[in-house]
């Protein structure tokens, strides 16, 4: 019965051209503007990395002034750390792996004459970075553990920057000038983005910015005393990039990762014993409790999906429940000028059950169609965000995911629309109906 019901309820769309237009254009405005809002923060909430991301640990270690003043307060939970902490946590070998970097800018001088001096945005991590991350490469690898130790100047760099400098050909081995030295090309990495770009949420592009375009050893980086991109120093430093290094002033990102999500608790341990013998030495005087947060954690501590994005989506929940009592007024202006029909069928001895059943079949026909047309206009919505800047473009954008909840969301919201019309419709009195006929 329902295949015949379902033609029914096609053949009841043209019935009433006009109104039938309404009721699908009213439930389509609906369903594309929560959906547009729903799928943008679906992707900004998301776990960048699932397979790993109860492995992976940042560390937070409270190294501000003890003074409590209103910048000091304000610095409370800092993302990144000072190179002391970075360096002795690398050296203390705990986890699996374990990786500190940090961004910078620096001027490339390409090998073309064709090609200008340009300015390219980068980041320098530690080796274990690449396996903690699975980071894909398209050519080459990442530099080996001796280049780590010995701060080497190799490069790895994003597909687009090396199509720009090299073309389409293999790179790896060839030189380029970076920051006034010679580099060598040790890896190309295929196109990856990780929404949000967890490793480094501040400094740079932020959560949903462009990607890297090329990555230089840890150690490189200090060895050429380049200058970090975002540092935080709330005590006075000793001056030059020595007296960076030798102060309490943050700009590092740090990140463990462990053979399973039961290493946390040892983790937690070895952070505590490392603060304390710190303050030992005469550090970390505020005394704050060390924190340790996994990725998803960590995301919603640095607040990547903000208020303002779930009052948004909410807000647009709203509209569509604004549609859906315009839907259902709709619907029994439609099914109240069907009273005879429903009498007769009911005289014929067709059951309140049946009238049902056909009715709020006829009425999923118009979800449907809604959702259909509510799905183009949430692609067009997203399209017309995704022009506004290169961060809304990485999360305006529609998965599988969101694709079926588009169309589960207009059924639905078709069908909770269609049961008081259609309920309605079923209390017909078939002797009344044909004593007026």
């Amino acid at each position: 019965m329902f295949s015949y019901y379902f033609l029914l309820g096609v053949r009841s769309l043209r019935r009433n051209p006009a109104l039938t237009a309404l009721m699908v254009l009213t439930l389509a405005i609906g369903v594309a503007a929560s959906v547009a809002t729903l799928t943008i923060l679906h992707v900004m909430s998301g776990d960048p990395i699932p397979h790993k991301s109860e492995r992976l640990f940042v560390p937070l270690i409270d190294n501000g002034t003890p003074i409590p003043d209103k910048a000091a307060v304000a610095e409370i939970g800092d993302d990144k750390m000072s190179y002391i902490d970075a360096a002795n946590l690398l050296k203390g070998g705990h986890g699996e792996r374990r990786s500190a970097l940090y961004g910078f800018s620096a001027p490339i001088e390409p090998a073309r004459k064709d090609l200008p001096a340009m300015a390219a945005q980068g980041i320098a991590p530690t080796r274990d970075f690449f396996a903690m991350l699975d980071v894909p490469f398209r050519y080459g690898q990442a530099w080996s553990e001796a280049d780590d130790k010995a701060g080497a100047d190799v490069v790895v760099l994003s597909r687009a920057l090396s199509e720009k400098l090299f073309g389409s050909v293999n790179p790896v081995g060839r030189r380029l000038r970076l920051m006034g030295f010679d580099y060598q090309v040790a890896g190309v990495l295929q196109s990856w983005r990780p929404v949000p770009k967890f490793y480094r949420l501040s400094g740079g592009s932020g959560a949903f910015g462009q990607e890297d375009e090329f990555m230089i050893p840890f150690s490189s980086a200090i060895r050429h005393e380049t200058a970090p991109k975002g540092m935080k120093c709330l005590t006075d430093r000793e001056p030059g990039f020595q007296g960076q290094l030798g102060s309490e002033c943050t700009w590092i990102y740090f990140m463990f990762e462990t053979r399973s999500g039961a290493g946390r608790a040892e983790l937690q341990d070895y952070l505590d014993n490392y603060a304390a013998d710190q303050r030992q030495l005469g550090r970390l005087e505020r005394h704050a409790k060390n924190e340790l947060f996994d990725v998803m954690q960590w995301l919603e501590f640095q607040k990547v999906v903000g208020n303002d994005n779930r009052l948004a989506t909410w807000l647009a929940f709203g509209f569509l429940l604004l549609c859906l009592v315009n839907t259902i007024g709709l619907l029994l202006a439609k099914f109240s000028v069907r009273a005879s029909e429903v009498g007769i069928r009911r005289a014929l001895g067709a059951s309140r059950r049946e009238i049902f059943q056909q009715f709020l079949t006829e009425t999923a026909v118009v979800g449907l169609v809604g959702g259909g047309l509510g799905l183009s206009l949430a692609f067009g919505a997203l399209g017309l965000i995704a022009m506004q800047s290169e961060q809304l473009s990485v999360v305006a954008h529609m998965d599988w995911q969101m694709l079926g909840a588009a169309f589960a969301l207009s059924l639905l919201a078709a069908l909770l629309a269609g049961i008081l019309p259609t309920w309605r419709a079923c209390q017909v009195t078939p002797a009344i109906q044909l004593k007026s006929q």
